[in-house]
């Protein structure tokens, strides 16, 4: 074997006989740059070894460096590279490579020369305008980092960005979007019912629309008149809320599968607030009952216009369920009276009602609780027939008519006296007048507004629903408005408030319905209700409308969600439970407002408590998780990683800073690093951070402040554009100082770390920031020099003993 030969296998076996480190992490020996790879390439016939340097060997132990050091020098002078080369890269040290080599290309050498850009970085390839190493030269080797740029700095990102790097404001997006529309474009804004006018399918939709409002329009008579007398008013006003209301929201709502009118929980709140005013008897409860639906009208249209229907997203879910499953009992409470044959005090507290029942119970009258009990259970067998099996589903729309026709053959064959009934029914379409009664304006608002948020939440939420399954965009604020049109054109002829239903738009999709004809199909049946059929409805049993009531709303009692909150989150089921105590003990509108408030006050708290993590670096990656989640996550020793899940204002930032000090006396258990024994930086993963107010940034230059007294430094990383302009504008990054602040965490991290693994376990001396740039300390100067005696000694016929005894002081 040559000598050359014998040298490379000395070589080659020292590598393989060399340790790995477990400091170093796979994914730093794996990064390559393209460049080097291809002078890799270049290179490979005549430099064998440089294939292993592709892949990344791990770091050799001190003996081994200590080893190459003399093969690097007798390499080097005979001109045999690839030891030599290996050897100087595995050092990641700035330093001149010696002529002799003359092996290797220009690439190799320049990428020898700053060897972390291979370890450190998978950006090394790209341009300097792309990356900037920031300068920690002479802390062990130079990092390379994303550069952050300036929320103003439009000219690093050309014209065609900075003419959009302003956002547009609302009105001019507004206005932007309003040039933009066409002639058909405008007309489908101001009549939604275009939209599917214009792409109608004569012979695919017509038979689905026909069936589907034919189905609900019977459904609808029954239950129409049921709720009316649900709102203490007579059952003809149920007809006309299902008539005027049902055929205008047809042109103006956006939903195509709503099914608008009386409904039990609006004519429920009708009643009690009506009931506390005036006596249901008198003309006057009539009159207030159709302006109760003028003013939800008007609230709904201004809500609609000026996009207010996110002020409902407040109340959440478990209040609703809650509120509505108490509801739900007072309806069936209220109703029962009609069963027992007497008289019950008109109430929406349970234990008014309740105390009524039993003072009455010496009036039961079995007649009317037998026939209501019987339509009863017809109604709920046919529902749950109707919703198990699609064969047989007109069962569940068909239900109260088949109730009300065989309670009103019941009345005319036997002539029961114990069994009250209907009576006259006014014949004819209602008249056009005015709401009146605007004198008790003002006693009637609360009751308006409670009933437009309900509008809201039921309507909004199954109009979504609904257009999801069928496959259309819906917007909150136009079917708001839409709402808001068809209550204000019903007050003027005497309907009381309308909104969507669940029960009958649930029937109308099963049924197939493809467009807005359905509700006007339904509109023409109720009209012909009010023409043609209303002496028939005389001898209906007022039980049999008890009945269809109760059996409707047996779907709101929502038990089962309050078993899945009590296994899934504690503090839900206490709002629903809350909720539902409430409502049912003091009344619907004390229940809706402590869910509200409740709910607000869960908001607040976890607004003014934000989720706090500390993070750690997942093995193998450049990636940052909480270290809770990921318990295998890298911690660095002096260094504190923490991600603020939520916007910095007022609220919070005490908080937030309270945190942060006990992160600096309570120090996270870290395992990577040198054992320093305290924090010496705090980096902010800002990501989540989308917006900072005035008072967090005073609270954020105190906590510099504080932190520069105790020698911690705080690093930023990833800020967005507007949190990143404000603390520019306020002066916090020159305060920091724009050195601190990076693109990613991992960059922040590997600058800290260099400065950990420099200093001495009892201070960290750190350079002034406010120019970003980061100054050479002692330790590291040393170790230029260490480098220049180290070479200095290879070249000029020093002995290997000296370089085995300058790599042991500055590498073991």
């Amino acid at each position: 074997m040559s000598r050359s030969g014998m040298e490379k296998a000395r070589y080659e076996g020292a590598v393989r006989s060399s340790p790995q480190d477990p400091a170093v992490d796979t994914a730093e020996r794996r990064i390559a740059t393209p460049r080097l790879a291809h002078s890799l390439a270049s290179t490979s016939s005549s430099h064998p070894p440089l294939a292993s340097l592709r892949h990344g060997p791990s770091r050799p132990s001190p003996a081994g460096l200590a080893a190459r050091g003399s093969d690097h020098a007798h390499a080097c002078r005979r001109g045999s590279p690839p030891a030599a080369c290996h050897f100087h890269s595995r050092l990641r040290a700035v330093v001149a490579h010696p002529r002799s080599c003359g092996g290797c290309s220009p690439d190799f050498l320049r990428a020898a020369e700053f060897p972390n850009r291979m370890e450190r970085s998978s950006f090394a390839s790209a341009s300097s305008g792309e990356l900037a190493a920031a300068a920690v030269s002479g802390l062990g080797r130079p990092v390379r980092v994303i550069p952050l740029r300036h929320p103003l700095d439009t000219a690093a990102r050309g014209p065609a960005s900075s003419s959009s790097s302003a956002a547009p404001s609302l009105f001019s997006a507004a206005m932007e979007r309003a040039r933009g529309m066409g002639p058909w474009e405008w007309a489908e804004a101001a009549l939604p019912c275009l939209a599917w006018m214009r792409r109608y399918r004569w012979k695919e939709d017509l038979q689905a629309d026909l069936t589907a409002g034919i189905t609900v329009g019977v459904m609808l008579v029954p239950q129409a008149m049921s709720y009316a007398k649900l709102a203490g008013l007579h059952p003809i006003y149920g007809l006309y809320t299902g008539f005027v209301p049902l055929i205008v929201y047809a042109i103006f709502g956006s939903s195509r599968q709503l099914a608008v009118g009386p409904v039990a929980l609006v004519s429920l709140l009708v009643s009690n607030v009506l009931g506390g005013i005036v006596n249901s008897s008198s003309e006057l409860y009539t009159e207030l009952a159709i302006l109760l639906a003028f003013m939800v009208g008007i609230l709904e249209c201004l809500m609609g216009l000026l996009r207010l229907g996110w002020l409902i997203r407040f109340i959440s879910h478990s209040v609703i369920s809650g509120f509505t499953t108490a509801s739900a009992i007072v309806i069936g409470l209220s109703q029962i009276k009609y069963f027992l044959g007497y008289s019950v005090t008109r109430s929406s507290k349970i234990i008014p009602l309740i105390e009524s029942i039993i003072a009455g119970i010496d009036q039961f009258s079995l007649p009317p609780f037998l026939m209501g009990s019987v339509f009863l259970a017809i109604l709920l067998i046919m529902k749950k027939l109707g919703k198990t099996n699609k064969k047989i589903r007109f069962l569940r729309a068909s239900g109260p008519l088949t109730a009300v026709v065989l309670g009103t053959l019941f009345v005319k064959v036997f002539r029961p006296s114990a069994i009250s009934v209907v009576g006259e029914i006014p014949q004819g379409l209602p008249k056009f007048s005015i709401p009146r009664g605007f004198e008790h304006l003002m006693s009637l608002m609360p009751t308006a507004v409670l009933i437009t948020g309900v509008a809201i939440l039921e309507s909004v939420g199954i109009a979504k629903a609904l257009a999801a399954k069928n496959g259309y965009e819906l917007d909150s604020n136009k079917e708001l408005f839409g709402l808001g049109i068809a209550n204000i054109c019903g007050s003027f002829f005497s309907s009381y408030p309308a909104t969507g239903s669940f029960s009958r738009s649930a029937v109308n999709h099963e049924s197939g319905a493809k467009t807005g004809l359905s509700g006007i199909i339904m509109g023409i049946i109720i009209c012909g209700a009010l023409l043609f059929m209303t002496p028939l409805f005389t001898d209906i049993p007022q039980c049999a409308l008890a009945a269809i009531v109760i059996s409707a709303v047996t779907g709101l009692v929502d038990y089962d969600e309050a078993i899945f909150l009590w296994g899934i989150d504690k503090k839900d089921f206490f709002l629903w439970a809350m909720t539902f105590i409430t409502t049912l003990v003091f009344g619907i509108e004390i229940g809706v407002l402590v869910g509200v408030g409740f709910s607000l006050a869960f908001v607040i708290h976890e607004s003014a408590n934000p989720h706090i993590a500390v993070l750690g670096r997942l093995p193998g990656t450049t990636v940052y998780r909480n270290t809770l989640q990921y318990p295998e996550a890298y911690t660095y020793n002096g260094i504190v990683v923490v991600r603020i899940d939520s916007p910095i204002y007022f609220a919070n930032i005490s908080y937030i800073k309270d945190r942060l000090r006990e992160y600096e006396l309570k120090l996270p258990v870290s395992n990577r690093g040198p054992d320093v024994g305290r924090v010496f930086f705090v980096i902010l993963e800002m990501s989540p951070v989308t917006y900072i107010d005035s008072s967090a940034v005073q609270a954020l230059k105190d906590l510099n402040q504080e932190y520069k007294a105790r020698d911690i430094q705080i690093a930023i990383a990833n800020p967005n554009r507007q949190v990143h302009l404000l603390l520019s504008t306020a002066g916090i990054i020159d305060m920091i100082g724009a050195g601190w602040c990076f693109v990613r965490v991992h960059d922040a991290v590997q600058v800290c770390l260099q400065h950990v693994q420099s200093s001495s376990s009892n201070s960290i001396k750190l350079s002034p920031q406010a120019s970003g740039n980061l100054t050479d300390s002692p330790k590291a100067q040393q170790r230029h020099g260490f480098l220049k005696n180290l070479w200095k000694a290879q070249d000029g016929n020093g002995s290997t003993d000296e370089a085995q005894s300058l790599l042991r002081q500055n590498l073991v």
